[in-house]
């Protein structure tokens, strides 16, 4: 379901710019997901703050970063308050997890089959994750699970957040 104006729990998708932009289209593509319109996803928390995974670790910053980004804010349908609430509390947790471009080619050794020793673990560890793996993280953490595919956990692009809620 798709927001004009963010609440608390809803994600945020919006486009990155520079070579970690075409960086990240480019595993996005790999991964199935086309040149995707929408290279990152973050959290939308209370008092106007996200929670977003970066490079240097994720963190909670204003929502206002992205004040002057396209942002399309999504979630799922019949999201409860008693949800939202659920799924800012489990947020606070991941602060300070690393930020990991590895992810987006071990998610890529998965569609492709490649035989890897551990590979499911390492897709699906917290210990490091790309935006769009903390937010369904997130979600699971708050007994909600935005897929129901049999996806492996951690098995999540941006654009795969955007094709799950924004149609």
């Amino acid at each position: 379901m798709k927001h004009t104006h963010p609440l608390p729990g809803d994600i945020g998708l919006t486009q990155i710019s520079g070579i970690t932009g075409r960086l990240i289209r480019l595993g996005q593509w790999i991964n199935g997901d086309g040149f995707a319109d929408y290279q990152h996803a973050f959290l939308v928390l209370p008092d106007d703050r996200l929670l977003e995974a970066q490079p240097g670790g994720a963190r909670i910053q204003p929502l206002s970063a992205y004040d002057d980004s396209s942002v399309l804010y999504v979630c799922p349908e019949g999201l409860t308050e008693q949800q939202r609430t659920a799924l800012c509390a489990a947020a606070t947790a991941y602060v300070g997890v690393p930020y990991s471009f590895l992810d987006y080619l071990a998610i890529a050794a998965h569609r492709f089959h490649l035989p890897l020793p551990g590979l499911r673990r390492y897709v699906a560890s917290t210990r490091h994750m790309i935006c769009s793996q903390l937010v369904d993280q997130v979600y699971q953490d708050a007994g909600i699970h935005l897929f129901a595919d049999g996806r492996w956990p951690g098995y999540v692009t941006p654009m795969a957040l955007y094709n799950q809620l924004a149609h």
